[in-house]
């Protein structure tokens, strides 16, 4: 259980990076300020209601001028009631818009009493990415280190996403993405399958219905199941759903509120 929920959180600051190795363009469709918060509700055999609360944010690293992706997610209600399980995940993404590179993630991992602090460093003069995992309870633990080749069009869990929302879309349109999570690469196929009306928070709206391929051996998620993700058909292509069905459960994320 705690594995799908861990991985609902990842999904909407993830899994919808497109590689194109091009700048980003000069009209971005987010910028400083906005935050988008959302709910996760999880269902077996029956509706178990809300278990956890996930936010998006933009904001502005004054020293280097670049953004930072904020990614947070923490559990409740019938997670902690009927589970007795508890998490808090926090993501801090430093990209450069300019040229659509990821630079650096922090990441601050809680779950019940296990806690794990990271770094990943995007080395583009080297071409690669190095991953430093720590355990700040237990400071005499050797740090966990991974390291990998990356190339033009590699992100990490929150600028792909972000990158993604300043692309063109159109049904049929197919790309390969390069994601990079715990100092891996991982190739996934992203397909854009329809053109859908979704009920959300702005209301009735017309979205892309994107497809990323994540489950699967090899793949990010190592197990059978699929996902969709919805961005509205406008300038700043919020994404307002996501579902992912999987042998444990299916889980619906859906935005609660945007702040532009």
């Amino acid at each position: 259980m705690s594995f799908l929920i861990r991985h609902a959180f990842l999904v909407l600051v993830a899994f919808a990076a497109v590689s194109f190795a091009q700048p980003a363009p000069e009209k971005l469709p987010y910028a400083v300020g906005e935050k988008l918060d959302y709910e996760v509700k999880l269902s077996k055999i029956i509706s178990i209601g809300g278990v956890a609360d996930m936010s998006l944010e933009v904001a502005k690293d004054e020293a280097s001028g670049n953004l930072i992706l904020k990614g947070r997610g923490v559990s409740k209600g019938s997670l902690l009631k009927l589970f007795r399980f508890s998490f808090t995940q926090e993501y801090d993404t430093l990209f450069d818009p300019r040229t659509g590179r990821t630079l650096k993630t922090t990441k601050h991992d809680v779950q019940k009493e296990r806690v794990r602090d990271s770094i990943a460093d995007f080395d583009w003069q080297e071409m690669r990415v190095t991953f430093v995992e720590t355990d700040p309870k237990n400071p005499t633990r050797p740090p966990r280190r991974i390291a990998s080749k990356m190339e033009e069009g590699t992100y990490d869990l929150a600028s792909g996403l972000y990158y993604l929302r300043s692309q063109p879309m159109a049904i049929g349109k197919q790309y390969e993405i390069k994601i990079s999570d715990s100092g891996l690469v991982y190739n996934v196929p992203v397909y854009i399958t329809a053109r859908e009306q979704q009920k959300t928070v702005l209301g009735k709206v017309w979205c892309w219905r994107v497809e990323p391929v994540v489950f699967g051996t090899g793949r990010l998620i190592e197990q059978k199941g699929s996902m969709i993700i919805w961005f509205t058909d406008d300038e700043r292509k919020i994404p307002v759903r996501s579902r992912i069905n999987s042998q444990i459960g299916k889980v619906d994320i859906k935005l609660k509120s945007a702040t532009k």
